[in-house]
C-alpha cells in the first residue's frame, strides 16, 4: 500500500493531521494485512520505515509503484487524477483519497 500523503490528509474537513494520518493508516493496515508506505511532500513527522519524505510525493510514488515486485499486489491511495493514470499499469487497485480516508 502506498498512500500519497498530502491528498488524503486533505480529502476530510477538518483536514487529519500529519500524525493522525500515519496513526490511523499504521492501524488499518496492521489490521488489514498490509505492508505500508507513507509518501510525504517535504520531511515525514517522524523517521519510520514506512514514512517517507521527498520532494515530490507523486514522482515517488509512481516509482515505488513502477519498481515493486512482480508478485506483489500494489495498491495506491490518491485522488490525483495524473497520478492515478501514471500508476495505473502497475497498480493493482487505486483507491481514492477520500474514500480511504474515511476508512481509516
Amino acid at each position: 500500500m502506498i498512500v500519497d500523503a498530502e491528498n488524503v490528509r486533505r480529502s476530510l474537513w477538518p483536514n487529519l493531521t500529519r500524525q493522525e494520518l500515519l496513526a490511523r493508516t499504521r492501524e488499518w493496515a496492521r489490521r488489514e494485512g498490509h505492508d505500508l508506505v507513507v509518501v510525504f511532500d517535504g520531511p515525514p513527522p517522524e523517521e519510520a520505515s514506512d514514512a517517507l519524505g521527498v520532494g515530490y510525493a507523486d514522482d515517488a510514488i509512481a516509482e515505488l509503484a513502477r519498481d515493486a515486485p512482480p508478485e506483489t499486489e500494489t495498491w495506491v491511495v490518491t485522488s490525483d487524477r495524473a497520478l492515478r493514470e501514471r500508476v495505473a499499469g502497475d497498480a493493482a487497485r487505486v483507491l481514492g483519497g477520500g474514500t480511504f480516508a474515511r476508512a481509516i
